[in-house]
């Protein structure tokens, strides 16, 4: 199999990565505007604030949107098809990308509840999937 392509890390994300790596989901939290986000960044996406903080989150949510991808994008994901790829919106508002483990695709539906699984690729990456989480969680 052909090396995967792995996310940067860089100032701005190595927390984010770190609390992966710790198998915590870490969102920033802006102190000035109350904003969460998801992608780490050095400023709050809506009031560009500089006092984000990083604050552990449930990896709770629910699948926004979702596409099956039938056709590897390149040959380093050609083993992997049929995936699923999930908007899914956390329980603390924001809404992230990940993937779909253990479920075929044809079983996932919009609304269905997930939860984060962390998956290690390389010593330094962790990525953030998701699986379909038992039927007493709450929104």
């Amino acid at each position: 199999m052909t090396a995967r392509p792995l996310p940067p890390i860089d100032d701005d994300t190595r927390a984010y990565w770190a609390g992966l790596a710790r198998g915590e989901l870490l969102l920033q939290h802006c102190r000035d505007c109350g904003h969460v986000q998801v992608y780490q960044r050095a400023l709050c996406g809506r009031c560009l604030g500089a006092r984000v903080e990083h604050r552990p989150a449930s990896g709770r949510g629910r699948v926004y949107s979702f596409s099956t991808v039938h056709r590897a994008p390149s040959a380093e994901f050609k083993e992997d098809v049929p995936y699923t790829v999930v908007l899914v919106e956390l329980v603390e508002g924001p809404r992230m990308i990940s993937t779909l483990v253990d479920a075929p695709p044809e079983t996932v539906r919009i609304g269905q509840a997930v939860e984060i699984v962390y998956d290690r690729v390389s010593p330094e990456i962790t990525l953030p999937r998701f699986r379909r989480a038992g039927a007493s969680m709450t929104s």
